[in-house]
């Protein structure tokens, strides 16, 4: 009876993950006859699952949209991710449905396995979040992120590997504090024991973590918060790249849309001005990008040339588009020619504007 339980589930999380499955090889991949397949599936029918059957050589089967929504099957790795991605939403990164997410996330936590309830928990109570309006990257492994925040809460001594900037890979030793969230990273704020001074480290470069079982009494971090550490961090480190840009619209709606990491001067009552320091100029075109408005690059130059170069690509791809639905190489030609026009609007007066 365990092993018919264990494989009703596994097809139901398969009848998840595609919208179709032939029954062939629905049935190969676990490990079952034709006939027990049919019974499986009716299995999940009874339990309320629409499950939809086709035949015919292209037959199989898939699970149909119900009146309303079963049960979800999904394994440890992507409860807690979903956690993680209901947690950002909480904080206000997606507008309109904080409310929402907070209440599904109670939901979810409330019918999660001991053990995953614990680590969604401490990674709640260890995390402090920073209003965020710009774009979001996550990029962390999941297994990490709540391996982390137990050992915050707990206050266990934690060993992982690390990737600085340069590439260079080392051992870490540290007494871990908080989790700090900010929009586009995820950091941990802690007490470096081999250096002895604190730290925080970009979580997405850190790997393996393990708790060491010993426990440790906290320090005085020297900041006012691990938010206002990771942000000192940030400010002191030495950027490539000091943007300046005007752009033709109120100085709130650039606010709004730029988030935190820019500073904005109002012209006038149409225009404003950007000041913001980064390390990714593909950022920056993204960003200013967004505003969907006309706007003069006043610095830096490198600037300029990474506009060109996404202007130049996305030509290309109209180009080929082009191409493809006209004779001879008229498309490619064109290509050549709108590119030459995105280098002369780039050169008009440092500025970036659309062409006449």
């Amino acid at each position: 009876m365990a092993n018919t339980s264990t494989r009703t589930l596994r097809l139901l999380s398969l009848l998840q993950d595609r919208r179709h499955w032939p029954g062939s090889e629905l049935a190969d991949r676990l490990g079952v006859s034709a006939r027990t397949l049919r019974r499986d599936v009716d299995r999940l029918r009874e339990l309320g699952y629409p499950v939809q059957t086709q035949r015919g050589v292209d037959g199989g089967y898939q699970l149909a949209a119900g009146a309303a929504l079963p049960p979800l099957v999904i394994d440890d790795e992507e409860a807690v991710a979903l956690a993680v991605g209901l947690q950002t939403a909480a904080q206000g990164a997606v507008e309109g449905i904080a409310e929402s997410s907070v209440r599904v996330l109670a939901k979810l936590v409330r019918v999660m396995p001991a053990r995953l309830r614990r680590q969604v928990e401490a990674l709640r109570a260890m995390t402090v979040p920073v209003p965020w309006n710009g774009p979001t990257r996550v990029g962390v492994d999941p297994a990490v992120l709540p391996a982390v925040a137990l050992a915050c809460r707990d206050g266990e001594q934690l060993h992982f590997s690390y990737t600085a900037a340069d590439g260079r890979h080392t051992n870490r030793h540290v007494e871990p504090h908080r989790l700090v969230w900010i929009g586009r990273r995820w950091y941990l704020v802690a007490y470096d024991l081999t250096r002895h001074d604190w730290r925080s480290f970009r979580v997405d470069r850190l790997a393996a973590p393990q708790g060491t079982g010993t426990r440790f009494r906290p320090r005085d971090l020297p900041a006012a918060d691990a938010a206002a550490f990771v942000r000192a961090s940030l400010d002191s480190l030495p950027r490539s790249y000091r943007v300046e840009a005007l752009v033709d619209t109120p100085a709130a709606i650039v606010r709004e849309r730029l988030g935190n990491w820019s500073t904005v001067e109002e012209v006038d009552a149409g225009r404003s001005r950007v000041h913001l320091t980064t390390d990714s100029l593909d950022w920056v075109v993204m960003a200013l990008g967004l505003l969907d408005a006309d706007f003069q690059v006043l610095s830096p130059p490198e600037l300029l040339r990474q506009i060109h170069d996404w202007g130049a690509r996305f030509t290309r791809a109209r180009g080929a588009e082009d191409a493809g639905n006209s004779p001879g190489a008229g498309g490619a030609e064109g290509t050549a020619l709108d590119a030459g026009g995105a280098v002369g609007m780039a050169r008009d007066a440092g500025g970036v504007r659309p062409a006449d």
